[in-house]
């Protein structure tokens, strides 16, 4: 019988090394997988983080192995190049850091061995991601195995798969459930035993042959249907060899259909299923991308409490564990490669070998409903070459699997018509109208104008967010980073996209805040915090509860604003959500009255004297929170950069003329402005290529359309800030000499 020992415990670790090591190197710093060496440096800000090639060793003796025909070392996530050596002997490359792989080890494998696993994150133009606004953290950073057989066994050399494809099919009320396995070294006369069981393990379905292929059906099938009912049976799979089983595979799945319809949006099994959730980045402080199952857990319990039922697993093939998760919680997934942000005519393979991976071991998955083929690659324009990228990658997905649909993620310049939009069976739009440029209300409309233009294209939001860390204020405005900014942009969007029954999805970016080393705002560097829960994941955002308002059905009631504290105006607003008709607010004591909302935001103004101590009451549900009146705004809630070039106080502004403090968009509308401020930005952009251009991003372009309402809303200060996500970092003197030169420029007469 099959039998997997786990491979986890006492690497030697270095990132010093310059050869394989002959013999365990004892020197080395120890560690335990699953690890990451970028836990700390890939979210501390400076674009600085180690990318290079770290070495593992460890030491095995092969009489703690069971006995067996053939070993297979897996390896379920390394990123982003790997190289195996067994006792000196190199067996293996593989590129691609999220997906899993498997190397036979048998012939090799002596008394006593020697594993070394390179594994490489150095920036290249063959293996993706290579540009992207998240770290790209390099290590052993989950699980490795090894898995022991017989000669014969289910295939373990296939991309990693199971060697176990379950394709069910809805028959009225039954349904047939289609099993195809792939034995290596089948022998005359071993036949494969088939056996269904349903969720609380009676067997529904039973048939045994010497064929690697099966139909098997349900009588009266119970289908998955989501968070309403998540139901899987179990498909377990076995090798028979003369009455014994000698292998055996085990994997759940779930029957179910679907289609999205352009008016309708998503349909499950006959029922309008409308798709409101998240997208999720999977690290954390610290260890980065080497999560426990227990992380995994409470990711899938905070986005569960929450209410979303969808969510896009950004921006590359997550651990097993948690599509498994997925599918006991009733979650509809977007799955997708990294073919991100930079298109690389060298890197058109590895787009392709991480799709076979992604579609091959995941396809068992009723989680899953679409495939994503690439996300805002067409942000520096859809030349022939990425055209025919994708065309490439749809077809693939269509022939390895017939059941699903094919999606991109569009970034806003990207024109309604541009021809790879016809690519893909389903469209998403990335759009940050009222954070990025724009303002909150262009949102809804935007897609209002899509829809009326292209009836027949299935549109969803792939992408909307805003970034809140610890400030605050009363007077929320876009840009300032506060956490009542970014409720009352997700309270906007709320109401405009979950509206509109047309989107067939609409997913938040993004459900934690996330590392992205290049990033250099918001008063703490390295992190991109558009996250509606911390990135250590202690503290629900108030936004989160926006959603949780709207989208759960667990009875609730929130006081938002409860890390603002002290506060200086007589009157203040104070909003509360809950999912509950009706919310009374009393402060020390006495009501403030009572509100219904059907948007499930609830508004009082507040009395603001002395200290108030404030309960929320809705049914049986109660909340509090506190206020104490000041004379002087406490500074400690006022955005403070960390490490900021300049501060928009350090700036010299003269009466009448620009400044780095007045928005893009201003600027670029003088003629004046629009020059000096195109040629200071070509010289500050990396040289090379045919373009004056940075990750995508093509300037002569910068004043037609949709990267102009992106990027006008930014202040020259706060754009640069971001420039590091662009290879770019601006000084402080030519900061400074942009400024005089902008003090210079008279502002339009209004």
């Amino acid at each position: 019988m099959r039998t997997i020992v786990n491979f986890n415990a006492k690497w030697a670790f270095t990132k010093q090394a310059s050869e394989v090591p002959a013999v365990l190197p004892m020197d080395w710093n120890w560690v335990n997988l699953p690890h990451s060496w970028n836990g700390i440096d890939g979210n501390d800000g400076g674009n600085d983080y180690f990318r290079g090639t770290g070495y593992y060793a460890k030491a095995l003796d092969k009489m703690d192995l069971p006995e067996a025909d053939q070993y297979y070392l897996e390896i379920q996530g390394a990123n982003s190049s790997a190289d195996v050596y067994v006792n000196g002997k190199k067996l293996a490359h593989h590129d691609g850091g999220y997906s899993t792989w498997r190397v036979n080890i048998t012939d090799v494998l002596e008394r006593d061995n020697l594993f070394v696993i390179t594994v490489d994150n150095t920036a290249n133009e063959v293996v993706y991601p290579q540009m992207a606004d998240f770290t790209f953290y390099g290590g052993l950073y989950r699980d490795v195995n090894i898995i022991c057989v017989k000669e014969s066994h289910f295939d373990l050399d296939f991309y990693g798969s199971t060697g176990v494809k379950i394709t069910p099919e809805v028959c009225d009320k039954d349904a047939k459930v289609e099993i195809l396995t792939t034995v290596t070294n089948k022998k005359e006369g071993q036949t494969v035993r088939y056996t269904v069981y349903a969720a609380d393990g009676e067997e529904v379905a039973k048939v045994e042959t010497e064929e690697t292929k099966a139909v098997l059906e349900i009588a009266d099938v119970h289908l998955w249907h989501g968070r309403k009912d998540p139901y899987l049976y179990c498909a377990l799979v076995e090798l028979v060899e003369a009455g014994e089983v000698i292998d055996s595979v085990c994997t759940n799945f779930g029957v179910r259909t679907y289609e999205i319809d352009p008016e309708r949006g998503f349909i499950l099994n006959g029922e309008e299923y409308s798709l409101r959730g998240v997208s999720r980045h999977q690290d954390r402080p610290v260890v980065g991308n080497a999560l426990t199952h227990e992380m995994h857990e409470e990711d899938m319990a905070l986005i569960a409490e929450m209410g979303a039922n969808t969510i896009r697993l950004a921006h590359y093939q997550h651990d097993q564990y948690f599509y498994d998760l997925c599918d006991e919680y009733g979650m509809v997934i977007w799955a997708e490669i990294p073919y991100i942000s930079k298109h690389m005519p060298t890197g058109r393979e590895n787009t392709i070998s991480q799709m076979k991976e992604l579609v091959i071991q995941n396809y068992n998955h009723p989680s899953i409903v679409v495939w994503g083929l690439s996300n805002e690659i067409g942000i520096g324009g859809a030349d022939a070459d990425l055209i025919e990228n994708h065309n490439i990658l749809n077809d693939l997905c269509h022939e390895l699997d017939k059941t699903r649909l094919t999606t991109i993620a569009a970034v806003s310049m990207c024109s309604m018509d541009d021809p790879y939009l016809q690519i893909p069976d389903v469209v998403s739009y990335n759009h940050y109208f009222g954070w990025y440029g724009g303002e909150t209300d262009m949102n809804g409309p935007w897609f209002d104008k899509f829809h009326a233009k292209h009836p027949n294209i299935p549109i969803g939001c792939s992408e909307y967010g805003c970034e809140a860390l610890d400030w605050h204020t009363s007077k929320p405005v876009q840009g300032d980073y506060t956490e009542e900014y970014q409720a009352y942009y997700h309270e906007e969007l709320i109401k405009q996209f979950f509206t509109r029954k047309y989107m067939w999805a609409t997913h938040v970016w993004n459900m934690f805040d996330f590392g992205a080393d290049a990033r250099n705002e918001g008063g703490e560097n390295g992190m991109n915090h558009k996250g509606l829960v911390t990135f250590d994941r202690k503290y629900k955002k108030d936004s989160f509860y926006a959603y949780k308002a709207w989208l759960s059905e667990d009875p609730f009631v929130h006081i938002a604003g409860k890390r603002y504290v002290e506060r200086v105006e007589d009157l203040t607003k104070v909003t509360v959500y809950s999912n509950q008709p009706e919310v009374e607010l009393f402060a020390n004591g006495v009501s403030l009255g009572k509100k219904a909302a059907e948007d499930h935001f609830f508004y009082f103004e507040v009395p603001n004297a002395g200290e108030t101590h404030l309960v929320a009451v809705a049914g049986d549900y109660e909340d509090e929170a506190y206020l104490k009146k000041v004379e002087v705004f406490n500074e400690k809630y006022r955005l403070q950069e960390k490490g900021a070039i300049l501060n928009w106080f350090d700036i010299t502004e003269v009466e009448g003329h620009f400044s780095l403090n007045d928005k893009i968009s201003d600027i670029m509308a003088t003629m004046q402005g629009k020059l000096l401020f195109m040629g200071l930005m070509a010289k500050m952009m990396p040289k090379g290529g045919d373009k004056g251009a940075a990750a995508g991003f093509d300037l002569g372009e910068m004043d037609k359309g949709g990267l102009m309402q992106m990027m006008g809303g930014f202040t020259v200060l706060r754009l640069s800030g971001m420039m590091g996500m662009m290879g770019v970092n601006p000084t402080k003197e030519q900061l400074l000499d942009l400024n005089a030169k902008l003090n210079k420029i008279k502002k339009p007469k209004k």
